[in-house]
Formats: structure tokens, sequence, C-alpha cells
């Protein structure tokens, strides 16, 4: 830890380590589900990737307009989001949209900035408008709500990601730390993780990058860890995102995603 420690202020150049699997692309932005399978957005097409760098789809997103999120929480059934026009649509295995977009002002909520998936094909909202949080069923019915989160918190936040995990909704605020809810919209507690621009949660640990260098907090032991891995913890020139799946360390840079086992 005292060696990480030391080397994390230095800027690295990225080296990829011996035998990954590179996939070549300028991605605008990427994530992972659970089978270990790679969602690749590049403008407005969108790309399926396997672990081991096969492509296994493709799809034009251009008639359903930008791209702000790709929630990939139902393996092989990914959830887009477009934040400018309030738009959501569910896709299908094969990228394609299923039934038509889904227009979230006309169906009651005009100011949403930050949507995801639930259990129960249910969808989470965050509406800044309101500042609350509130899950829905497919149609559009109320199956939890937070309240004002200013009021219920004392401060105001400013969320950029939530994702839920094991039936709690982690909500990724950079000023204030990860905030954290139960199904129903209840509060449970703050992660101190202040300064991450994205988080992902699996097996009772929050991963999540802080100016360059990759971290893990413990749900179960509240430690914060650099943990050991082929970015080894430094803070590495161009890294954008970085996920783990089944033992599979995923790293987002300018110009490719990489894909090697997790321990070096």
């Amino acid at each position: 830890m005292r060696l990480l420690a030391c080397i994390a202020p230095l800027l690295l150049a990225a080296q990829d380590p011996s035998g990954a699997v590179i996939i070549k692309g300028s991605f605008d932005a990427f994530t992972t589900d659970e089978l270990g399978n790679i969602y690749a957005l590049q403008g407005d097409e969108l790309r399926l990737y396997d672990a081991t760098g096969r492509l296994l789809m493709r799809n034009s997103l251009k008639s359903f307009g930008p791209v702000t999120s790709v929630d990939a929480f139902s393996s092989l059934r990914p959830l887009i989001f477009s934040r400018p026009l309030g738009m959501l649509a569910a896709l299908d295995n094969t990228l394609a949209i299923q039934g038509d977009p889904i227009d979230l002002s006309r169906n009651g909520y005009p100011q949403v900035t930050l949507a995801c998936m639930s259990v129960q094909n249910a969808f989470w909202f965050y509406d800044e408008r309101l500042m609350r949080l509130v899950r829905v069923d497919r149609q559009f019915r109320s199956l939890g709500a937070t309240g004002r989160l200013d009021q219920l918190l004392g401060f105001a936040p400013h969320p950029v990601q939530m994702v839920e995990w094991d039936s709690w909704l982690y909500v990724c605020d950079p000023e204030n730390g990860v905030l954290v809810f139960d199904l129903f919209g209840g509060y449970d507690r703050t992660l101190p993780i202040v300064g991450a621009e994205a988080i992902e949660v699996r097996d009772g640990t929050v991963l999540y990058l802080k100016d360059g260098v990759l971290h893990t907090y413990d749900l179960r032991t509240f430690a914060i860890d650099l943990p050991v891995t082929w970015l080894v913890g430094a803070r590495v020139k161009g890294l954008r995102g970085v996920r783990i799946e089944r033992g599979l360390l995923y790293a987002h840079y300018p110009d490719r995603i990489v894909v090697a086992p997790a321990k070096p």
C-alpha cells in the first residue's frame, strides 16, 4: 500500500498487459453486463462485443437521438436514455429498439436528467425540477419516491449517475458522496466516496475512478483501497472508465477498450 501511495501521484503512460484483448475505437462511452459483454457507444452507433473482443452486434440509434447513457442492468437487454430529448428505450438482444421510444415528458416526467433500470421491470428516474428520485413500473405508476432530496439530506445533490444493485439504489454525487436508497425511496446512508464521476457496484464492493486512480469501497468493512490490478493503482493517462466483471478488468481509453484478467 505504501508503494502504491507513493506512485499514485505519478502520471503514467498507459501500458496494456501482455495478452490483453484490445478493442480499437474512439468510443464515447461503454459499459458491461454480468455476463462480461461490452456495450460500446460511438456517436449514434452502439456495438456489442463479448469478453474476447468479438463483435456480436452493431446498430445505429440515429432515429432515437443523442444517447446520454447505456444501462446493461439486464444482460443483453440494455436501456438507453437521452437526457436532451427526455427519451427512453429498451433494446433487445440485437440492439434494436423494442416498441416505440418512451417520451418521459408525455408520461408526466418532463425534467428527468438520470434514468436506470430496476428489478421487476421497473425504472428509476431523477427529476431535477422536483429534486427527487422516483421508481416507476412500465405503466409509469409510482412504486416509491424520496420527496425533495435537499430537504431530506440537508443539501442540494448534483448526481451524475445512478445504478441499482441487490435491491439498493446507488446515486453518485461527486461533491457529496454516493447516496444509497432502498426500493421504496427510503434514504439509507451516504458512502464517503467523493470525487467519483462514475461507479460500478458488484458483490459488496463499489468500484470507482477518482482523479484517474482506481479505488474500491468495501460495503461490509467500509475500507477504501487501491485494488491490486494491472493498472497498478497509479494515475493512468487518458483512462476514462473502468469496470470489473467475472475476474476481468475493462479499461476505457480514448482510442480503445482493453480487457484482461484483473489480477496482474
